[in-house]
């Protein structure tokens, strides 16, 4: 459970007020674009060409539109400064999660990296960490690589 729900939990025991359900496949989806957001900001900064990329790989897979999307990534960007660790993030998505689904994400780490045009050494070196800790093997993430760096602009093939 991420420090927000658990604070919107609290908030609404202590008030009285009805605790909210709390969705793990929800917060899963949220835990994979905060990952997305920490790879587009291993640098420092979330730049406009790194966020345009997210929002569009995120729409039709998580968002119906671009607002939605950019409300998405608002929300992981709060979830990612939460989180001290990657490894955390990659928890609440889950090892029970499909691999199917936990390589897309992996795809779409690979393509947020290279939404400048290139991948520089520290963002190889973070997806990389991210493929191991999502439960793959060299061979694994470098297809995924691969995969990723072979897809359209609007991001990685699901």
């Amino acid at each position: 459970m991420s420090l927000i729900t658990r604070l919107i939990a609290y908030a609404a025991e202590m008030f009285g007020a009805p605790v909210p359900p709390s969705d793990p496949q929800a917060e899963g989806h949220l835990a994979a674009i905060a990952l997305l957001v920490h790879v587009a900001r291993v640098d420092g900064t979330l730049a406009a060409v790194e966020r345009t990329r997210l929002a569009r790989m995120l729409e039709g897979r998580f968002a119906r539109d671009e607002a939605e999307a950019n409300a998405l990534i608002a929300r992981a960007i709060g979830m990612d400064d939460e989180t001290r660790d990657v490894a955390d993030l990659v928890a609440l998505i889950g090892r029970d999660t499909p691999e199917a689904q936990r390589r897309t994400v992996l795809e779409m780490a690979w393509a947020v990296a290279a939404a400048d045009g290139r991948v520089q050494e520290f963002e190889d070196d973070l997806v990389w960490r991210l493929g191991q800790l999502l439960g793959f093997d060299e061979g694994q993430i470098t297809a995924a690589r691969a995969a990723a760096l072979a897809a359209p602009v609007g991001g990685a093939q699901a």
